[in-house]
């Protein structure tokens, strides 16, 4: 006799409500992500150009970045409380982002997620999906 299996309801729906943005530990998790991120563009050696693309204070990107992810992720739209609509082409349009440099940011948010006490399917779920806003950040190529 054949039997239907149930779903293996043991896996998050990453990308389903607020399943990502909970995986990512809420708004703390983030920040603490966004910090390891920002902390990996000042040190890595592939991180060079763009790091000069920023500011030298890292705060307020730092705070971007952070509330961009919580809506992102499924959680609350802080960025556009603080910040407004989030266009993420027309943001970066002034600067020379190619491949070389959205490959440069990707780069970072792997590093700072080597740091991160996520699910090592969250982490490669996360890394996928961040391609597309780092890929529509593009200006070159």
């Amino acid at each position: 006799m054949h039997s239907i299996s149930e779903p293996d309801t043991t896996q998050p729906a990453y990308g389903v409500g607020d399943t990502s943005f909970l995986s990512a530990g809420g708004v703390d998790g983030i920040r603490v992500l966004v910090d390891h991120f920002y902390d990996a563009m000042e040190s890595l050696p592939v991180a060079e150009g763009i790091r000069k693309m920023h500011p030298d204070d890292l705060e307020e990107s730092r705070d971007k970045l952070a509330r961009f992810l919580s809506g992102w992720l499924g959680g609350p739209k802080l960025y556009s409380e603080k910040y407004g609509s989030i266009r993420i082409p027309h943001a970066h349009a002034h600067l020379p982002i190619g491949a070389v440099e959205r490959d440069a940011w990707l780069a970072c948010m792997e590093h700072a997620l080597t740091f991160m006490d996520y699910p090592d399917d969250f982490k490669a779920y996360l890394m996928k999906q961040l391609f597309v806003p780092a890929e529509r950040c593009r200006t070159q190529d």
